[in-house]
């Protein structure tokens, strides 16, 4: 018998940009239920977006997302006594999850700068193809490509 479907609650959009991809990220980056905090250090970033690169904080923090986003990413099997790590290709919603989580995980282990211009570098720099975060991403790829041999066991 097959598992029931979770019922997901469903993010409210934010309230300056009208986007559910910038809520998710506010609530990602919230610690202790201060969502005003948390706010104020996303739309400061956006600003200081806008001041560096002369375009709109939303559009390099999608572009940013774009390129941090992993296509697939290796899942532990447990076959015939022996772990497999079987590359399989992750669902959307997983998709949005991992690159916001790691883009605030980038942006937190910079040290001696506030918040906002921390994730401010980090959304620029994934912008362009560079950073922590989307070496993480090429790093998940590049062990997926390496188990390329165990993709069989994926059913």
């Amino acid at each position: 018998m097959r598992r029931p479907i979770k019922k997901r609650a469903q993010v409210e959009p934010d309230i300056k940009y009208s986007n559910v991809l910038v809520a998710k990220l506010i609530n990602y980056l919230m610690k202790e239920g201060k969502k005003a905090v948390a706010m104020k250090v996303v739309y400061d970033t956006f600003s200081i977006i806008e001041q560096k690169t002369g375009k709109t904080g939303l559009e390099i923090f999608e572009k940013a997302l774009d390129n941090v986003t992993p296509q697939m990413e290796l899942r532990s099997r447990r076959i015939g006594g022996a772990n497999y790590q079987v590359p399989i290709e992750v669902r959307p919603e997983r998709k949005v999850a991992l690159a916001l989580r790691w883009i605030l995980i980038a942006a937190r282990s910079q040290k001696g700068k506030p918040m906002r211009e921390k994730l401010a570098e980090e959304l620029i720099n994934a912008a362009n193809n560079t950073g922590n975060a989307v070496k993480k991403k090429m790093d998940v790829h590049r062990m997926a490509e390496a188990n390329k041999a165990f993709a069989h066991f994926a059913w």
